[in-house]
């Protein structure tokens, strides 16, 4: 039997039933199966318990039983898969190459680079940069590499598009202590890359770190601001540590003392280019030598002129370049091409134009794909038809799409987003559509990603400058994974994102006119600098906010038309003295926390904010304790029984 062939048939009919390829257990599964093999040892060469392989069969057997209208089990697959495999008779090759070619067409032609990086891994390299143009490749190359050498585990940081916003290196590491490798990061950031340390040196991984060169300057070194990298790449070169690191960058990575190796990575070869417009039915005729050599075989130059060639020419590559041989985009660059294709796409298609125009405002970062619902919502002035938009732009390979998820290549995004800056109307409009969608897609907060998602509504509203929607961003409230309904930016620094919200709040704090949302920011600051160790920072920011929650309630007359306003007020003060005391419980401060806890609980006692004063009684109790004092308060007294009965 063909086992590629069956593998790929049986690819096919699991995506048309679920819109997923097959996973590398699956495929494990079909062919072990198809070799008769059982499932201990599918279970033991995978490294998975056989249960869970059974599980795996038995959702294969059941989707491919719905598939082909006939029961599927371990037993008949190789009988029914020979059978569908003699259906397809002579398509049968051709279904094995397309397929192939469909699935990964930007990875025809790199088997050599391949073999080239594993050797360089082979002779000890830690750290490889693979060092080329845009759109040749490199990212993709360096994922299939990645996934090749089978790592436990894989980590990948997008530095950003734009040097404004190139992620920090802090960021990185406590996200991936936290959400990839189960570890809480430290209070320095020190203490966070010891940690980090640690972990690669007890389990092989795999990191990516993709399209760096925003973060280098004119002489290839990182800039000023982000040179704390230098830190993080120091660890990964070590000898002692079980990783191997992939660096894309267009530019020559220039930093002396790091041990590193590059890898130029060169456009694709003729013998790839026939290959894919082949498969692609192009009738490319004695033009693709000529076309091949004008883009010095760029993979994505590739994509987009079959794109090109099978929307507007009927598939015929000699008819496209009989009118464009004279003026190949002026130039042989990426950056020409782009701007060529948006060019192009304003006069055939202008609203999928606009679209592709709008998808520039996306950040394409924390959230590095977005869903059909995100593309869907930058379509408000289409009444029919959107999805025919959108395909519009796969067709041309302009609009990036896999596994139901949607992006733009970088280049095109910088083309994107420059080209809708001069749109006043629709750049506004495109960046509230979107912050709107994103925040209304996020209904709780289960994990880190939720809670990034949530943000990146923020950073929408930064663009257009209305830092009062900013604000309320982060001061929107939602139900957590914990069962509390918190402000995002009270959850978002209990789940460890602190560096980010940090930023995010001191960007914009100083132009927010309204004096409450600056005072709840303030507020979420000192419980952020806290958490850090910065306590005498977070006692500053909660002073800032009972003074000015004093000032204005002094300023509100009593009545039934203020109710809401002095309600708010007064608990943000509450909750103000609520920290300030524990803060001083960690400065030692027993008397100064004591005072503080009774002014909380007097302010909240039998008030709607009565919730503070138990809080607050708890937090007095505890100060007792530490104190030796006897206890005349009932409340108090069976606290500080039950704290002593815990210890």
């Amino acid at each position: 039997m063909n086992v590629e062939a069956a593998l790929i048939l049986v690819d096919r009919e699991i995506y048309r039933q679920t819109n997923k390829h097959l996973t590398n257990l699956q495929q494990a599964v079909i062919t072990s199966v198809l070799l008769g093999r059982k499932y201990l040892e599918i279970a033991d060469e995978y490294g998975c318990t056989e249960g869970h392989a059974k599980d795996t069969g038995a959702l294969l057997w059941k989707l491919l039983s719905q598939a082909w209208g006939a029961k599927v089990t371990k037993s008949n697959l190789r009988s029914l898969v020979t059978r569908q495999l003699q259906s397809a008779q002579g398509k049968l090759d051709g279904i094995v190459t397309s397929d192939r070619l469909k699935t990964n067409f930007s990875f025809v032609g790199r088997q050599q680079a391949i073999a080239n990086l594993q050797n360089l891994v082979a002779h000890g390299e830690k750290i490889i940069v693979l060092q080329g143009e845009g759109g040749i490749g490199k990212t993709t190359l360096a994922q299939k590499f990645l996934a090749q050498q089978n790592f436990p585990l894989n980590l990948e940081v997008l530095m950003a598009k734009e040097t404004t916003n190139i992620v920090t290196v802090a960021s990185v590491v406590e996200e991936w202590l936290q959400r990839d490798l189960n570890e809480d990061s430290g209070k320095e950031f020190g203490v966070t890359l010891s940690r980090f340390k640690r972990c690669l040196e007890q389990r092989p991984v795999g990191i990516l770190i993709d399209n760096l060169e925003p973060a280098l300057d004119k002489n290839g070194r990182l800039i000023p601001h982000h040179r704390a990298y230098l830190e993080l790449l120091r660890i990964l070169g070590d000898a002692r540590v079980q990783s191997t690191t992939i660096i894309t960058s267009r530019d020559r990575f220039c930093e002396a003392d790091l041990n590193l190796e590059h890898y130029r990575l060169s456009g694709l070869d003729l013998a790839a280019w026939q290959e894919y417009f082949q498969v692609a039915q192009i009738n490319y005729g004695e033009v693709l030598t000529q076309i091949h050599r004008t883009y010095n075989g760029n993979a994505k130059a590739m994509g987009m002129l079959c794109g090109i060639v099978q929307e507007d020419y009927d598939g015929d590559l000699s008819q496209y370049w009989q009118e464009n041989c004279h003026d190949p985009l002026v130039e042989t660059d990426l950056t020409n091409l782009v701007a060529s294709q948006f060019n192009r796409l304003q006069q055939l298609d202008p609203q999928a134009y606009k679209l592709l125009c709008r998808l520039g405002c996306y950040r394409y970062q924390d959230l590095a794909t977005i869903s059909l619902e995100g593309v869907l919502c930058l379509l408000w002035d289409v009444p029919s038809q959107p999805r025919q938009i959108i395909k519009s732009l796969r067709n041309r390979s302009l609009l990036e799409f896999a596994q139901g998820q949607y992006w733009l290549h970088p280049m095109v995004q910088a083309e994107a987003k420059l080209r809708l800056q001069s749109l006043t109307g629709d750049w506004l409009q495109a960046h509230q559509q979107i912050a709107d969608f994103l925040t209304q897609s996020i209904t709780k907060i289960k994990q880190i990603q939720d809670g990034l998602t949530a943000l990146e509504a923020y950073y929408h509203y930064v663009a257009i400058a209305d830092y009062a929607a900013a604000a309320k961003v982060i001061l929107y409230s939602r139900e957590n994974q914990w069962g509390q309904y918190l402000t995002l930016g009270t959850t978002l620094y209990r789940l460890g994102i602190i560096e980010p919200l940090s930023i995010a709040i001191h960007q914009i704090i100083e132009r927010i006119e309204h004096d409450r949302h600056r005072s709840e920011l303030n507020n979420i600051l000192g419980d952020l600098y806290w958490t850090t160790g910065k306590v005498h920072r977070a006692i500053a920011f909660q002073q800032q906010t009972i003074a000015t929650s004093r000032h204005s309630q002094k300023q509100i007359e009593p009545s039934q038309e203020n109710r809401h306003d002095l309600y708010y007020w007064r608990m943000l003060e509450v909750d103000s003295l609520l920290s300030l005391g524990l803060y001083n419980i960690d400065l030692w401060e027993l008397s100064t926390a004591a005072e503080l806890f009774q002014q909380a609980i007097d302010l909240a006692h039998n008030t709607q904010h009565h919730p503070w004063s138990e809080k607050a009684r708890l937090g007095l109790a505890l100060v007792n304790s530490y104190q030796g004092k006897n206890f005349t308060d009932p409340t108090v007294s069976r606290i500080y029984r039950l704290i002593s009965e815990l210890e």
